[in-house]
């Protein structure tokens, strides 16, 4: 099947409540901010990519342990963190305290920010917001919480790429939700433009790559299935033979995606790096 059939829009109407609420377990399960420190070069790049401004007040959603909110962090911003997982908000607490950087850390759901129409010069998030049961309900808080002529810094994963190839790949042999849109949607540019395109007066939109760098295929698995939350769940609702076929499909995707020569991992993962200029 063909990536554009794959993430054909949906005709039923799925239960985003419940949809939300089994993802709200998915992400507070293992640890995702073992996986997620290893992210933190997207957050800087992000940060560059905005022209952020020593000074600006930033609104990081889905925050996850803090990678685009320690980088705005360091360029002086006024920075408030959110997410819907306490424990991944007080992983991003302990890593500000560990540099003396200055942050307010909120728990807050992405489709519903509990804050006044365009308080913040620029809202940013990095792998977080794309995972939103309602994608257009999370778009327009975006946009309703920056001003005008602010922007919005988005990295998404691509369904191209590998972490949307792994998601296809966990949706094998564990359907998703009847109706749901596909998170990698976030990751085109198309989707962008039928989200936010009414209030942008610019959507500029790059692909990046980031580079996954394991001691070895096992290592990453390893990993994944301890402490990557979508990953983790996949595998705590197969049977013992479903696990063996998942973890084969998983390994035989690594090896696709290998640059590596020498018994590590080092997979480059395609991400859309995206800048939302407020109308």
């Amino acid at each position: 099947m063909s990536t554009s059939a794959a993430l054909k829009q949906p005709t039923s109407q799925p239960d985003l409540g419940a949809v939300k609420q089994r993802q709200h377990g998915a992400w507070s399960s293992g640890d995702y901010a073992v996986v997620g420190t290893t992210l933190q070069i997207v957050g800087e790049q992000l940060c560059e990519a905005v022209d952020l401004r020593a000074g600006s007040k930033v609104l990081d959603v889905a925050a996850g342990n803090g990678n685009a909110t320690l980088a705005a962090a360091r360029r002086w911003c006024d920075v408030t963190s959110t997410d819907y997982v306490p424990a991944l908000l007080e992983r991003g607490q302990e890593r500000a305290a560990a540099e003396h950087l200055k942050v307010e850390f909120r728990e807050a759901d992405a489709e519903a920010l509990p804050f006044a129409d365009a308080t913040f010069d620029v809202v940013l998030s990095t792998f977080g917001v794309m995972f939103t049961p309602d994608q257009d309900k999370a778009a327009s808080e975006l946009a309703r919480v920056c001003r005008s002529g602010g922007k919005i810094g988005l990295a998404n994963w691509t369904p191209e790429g590998f972490i949307g190839q792994l998601f296809k790949t966990i949706g094998r042999h564990l359907p998703p939700p009847a109706g749901v849109k596909s998170p990698a949607l976030w990751g085109t540019a198309a989707r962008l433009e039928e989200m936010f395109g009414s209030q942008a007066s610019e959507i500029a939109a790059e692909p990046r790559m980031f580079v996954f760098r394991y001691r070895s295929p096992d290592h990453w698995l390893d990993i994944f299935k301890t402490f990557y939350g979508p990953t983790l769940k996949a595998f705590a609702a197969l049977d013992e033979s479903g696990q063996a076929a998942l973890k084969r499909d998983l390994l035989a995707l690594l090896g696709e995606f290998n640059h590596a020569d020498d018994g590590t991992i080092v997979v480059h993962s395609e991400y859309l790096e995206a800048v939302i200029t407020k109308r």
